[in-house]
């Protein structure tokens, strides 16, 4: 056991964790300038030199710090984590007043998800004691071919992210759950056209939901869903509340729709052009704080 460790386990404190030491690490790096030495992520770190050197080249190796000779810096790893997380955060912010409205209105519980690989996670989850039957949480990720919300967002993204999803397999979770690559390509097209998706007891039984893509003139950045038990008596009925809904939330994000129309007008049919990135601001105040792990 180390100097430090013995110490911290006489005074009834048990030692660091390794992700407790990389934070520390990473902590160092908040009010400093853009480099730091060894010595120096040491000094404001109060972590072993050694076990601080170890911890530095894993950053480096994960992209989350660089080297450049003897100085260490914030990665690209780094931003692209922040900038996801400020993305998440503002969608979050926008979105929430209108999530609210729209369970107040429907009764249902209501989610946002954005998509990571071949899931959606759920960043907001509106709903009442009479919604803990629908197995879903905040932060949680369910596989995006077999929910609503899945559906609406694959259906306006590009194709080879729509073919990533197929080859990793439409696994069946119910017997209404689409397994085959054909009618999954088929169902998207319907969402495209109706401009919302329908979950049928597709990933659960009994629980039902619609959904509508958070989208401008291009790719879908996120989805709104509503979902319950007694969902699949009302789902043509709540199609136009998620959808207007979604262009309420994309109104509150990037004001109205005139950008939009002005690069649809420029985007040739298949093209989908960027959502707005969040500002270098917004993500260098992220990576401000200090824990984030």
């Amino acid at each position: 056991m180390t100097t430090r460790a013995a110490e911290a386990v006489e005074a009834g404190m048990p030692p660091l964790s390794l992700l407790e030491k990389a934070a520390k690490v990473l902590s160092a790096f908040e009010s400093a300038g853009p480099r730091l030495t060894l010595t120096e992520v040491v000094q404001r770190s109060g972590i072993r030199r050694s076990s601080a050197h170890r911890i530095l080249d894993q950053l480096v190796q994960l992209r989350w710090l660089e080297r450049e000779g003897r100085d260490y810096r914030l990665g690209m790893g780094m931003l692209e984590l922040g900038a996801m997380a400020s993305h998440h955060n503002r969608l979050r912010r926008a979105a929430l007043p209108h999530l609210h409205a729209l369970h107040e209105s429907t009764g249902h519980l209501v989610h946002l998800t954005v998509l990571d690989g071949s899931e959606v996670v759920y960043l907001e989850r509106i709903g009442g004691s009479d919604d803990s039957g629908v197995p879903s949480r905040t932060g949680g990720r369910q596989p995006a071919y077999c929910t609503a919300s899945g559906k609406a967002i694959l259906a306006f993204s590009d194709a080879p992210l729509v073919e990533q999803v197929i080859r990793d397999g439409l696994r069946p979770r119910t017997p209404r759950t689409i397994t085959r690559p054909e009618t999954f390509r088929r169902e998207l097209a319907s969402t495209r056209e109706r401009g919302v998706a329908f979950d049928h007891e597709e990933g659960y039984r009994g629980v039902f939901c619609v959904a509508a893509p958070l989208r401008g003139a291009g790719r879908a950045v996120a989805a709104i869903s509503v979902c319950g038990h007694g969902v699949h008596r009302e789902m043509e009925r709540l199609a136009p509340a998620v959808r207007g809904c979604a262009r309420s939330v994309w109104q509150s994000l990037f004001g109205p729709g005139r950008q939009s129309e002005k690069r649809a007008q420029t985007v040739g049919a298949g093209a989908a052009p960027e959502a707005p990135q969040p500002s270098m601001d917004n993500m260098m105040a992220w990576l401000r704080v200090s824990d984030w792990m």
